[in-house]
């Protein structure tokens, strides 16, 4: 029996690629760098290679199940609907309690759904080490990215450097975990050597997390292991309905990850982006020789420097002038926002919200 297991999570919302990613399609569920795979299949298909496809298990929202099925052509029994978002944390003790059904003596690996990965053989590789290591340790692992820049928009891990695990030259233990940090900070981290992005890519075997979870969110182990029984059959989506009412709403990385004396970081460069924002799809995307990135659309640019655009297919769009700005035209809605002041897009997506209702959202 093979042993390996995947969980992807593929529920968020996507909110910083509106109004690309709508609740309907959030950006997991597009193609959104032009490859001819959504990035939910794309992470689908690098797992493949990990363990065969009944044993990776998709936990989505209710709403995007069937979206999920049809995507990946994937056993239904495999997707795990939410009734409600209550972030990562319930997410995968949903997902590991499923799992506990199929095999007892499972590795798990979890990963989100929307992630770039440039280096695919290298990341291959890193996922083969990192589950040999938890596959015999009583160990939670998570994938630290090399920083190349200061960036803010991402969490940072810092590594034990001065000690090495044994027979595992990039394999540390995790002195400290650091949200996403103000541009000076971030400048010192970059310095130091020893941080390192959060890719938010975990490994652990099935035990040891489940003892995480019973000793450092007791309440919510109890709940999903008081009716593990009922997961896998008939009976799971009323149970799933009644569990998920009672989590609170809170991460794996503060649930667990934070509080953990066993955390360990395998420091990698795989070419990843958690592609968050329009200017990380730009970061990654093919420009013209000014600067500019069309996703997708007609466009007849004039003196623009610096922009990533995209306009819906069947359009004309004849722009000018403009610098270091994102347009994104989507159906029934066009943003236009200087690429600096993105993270602003989900402020404005609440004034829209309040005034028109969920109409475009």
């Amino acid at each position: 029996m093979d042993n390996r297991f995947v969980i992807i999570m593929a529920g968020g919302v996507g909110s910083r690629f509106w109004p690309l990613s709508r609740r309907e399609t959030p950006k997991q569920f597009l193609d959104i760098l032009g490859t001819g795979e959504t990035l939910l299949q794309q992470t689908f298909r690098r797992f493949r290679s990990i363990c065969p496809a009944s044993n990776i298990f998709i936990v989505t929202n209710d709403d995007h199940k069937d979206l999920v099925v049809k995507q990946l052509d994937i056993n239904p029994s495999n997707v795990l609907a939410e009734p409600v978002r209550r972030n990562t944390a319930p997410c995968l003790a949903y997902g590991t309690f499923r799992i506990l059904k199929e095999n007892p003596e499972a590795v798990i690996t979890v990963t989100p759904a929307d992630h770039l990965i440039t280096k695919e053989e290298e990341f291959s590789r890193v996922i083969g080490k990192s589950i040999d290591f938890v596959s015999s340790n009583n160990a939670l692992l998570t994938l630290g990215i090399k920083p190349d820049r200061p960036e803010t928009g991402y969490g940072y891990i810092q590594a034990d450097l001065k000690k090495k695990v044994e027979n595992h030259s990039d394999l540390h233990r995790v002195k400290t975990f650091t949200e996403k940090p103000d541009i000076n900070l971030a400048t010192k981290f970059l310095q130091s050597g020893d941080f390192y992005w959060n890719s938010g890519i975990f490994f652990w075997n099935l035990k040891t997390i489940l003892a995480a979870f019973e000793k450092y969110l007791p309440d919510m182990y109890a709940a999903f292991d008081e009716g593990k029984a009922r997961i896998g059959t008939e009976d799971e989506e009323v149970f799933i309905r009644r569990t998920y009412a009672e989590c609170r709403s809170i991460s794996i990385d503060y649930g667990i990850m934070e509080k953990a004396d066993n955390v360990y970081v395998m420091c990698t460069d795989i070419g990843w982006s958690d592609l968050g924002t329009w200017s990380s799809l730009y970061e990654h995307s093919k420009s013209d020789k000014d600067g500019n990135t069309i996703i997708s659309g007609n466009v007849f640019s004039y003196e623009n420097k610096g922009n990533i655009i995209n306009i819906s297919d069947g359009k004309v769009a004849v722009i000018q002038g403009l610098e270091n700005y994102v347009v994104v035209e989507s159906d029934d809605v066009l943003l236009i926002v200087k690429k600096d002041e993105e993270q602003n897009i989900k402020n404005y997506l609440e004034d829209v919200k309040k005034d028109t209702g969920e109409k475009y959202l």
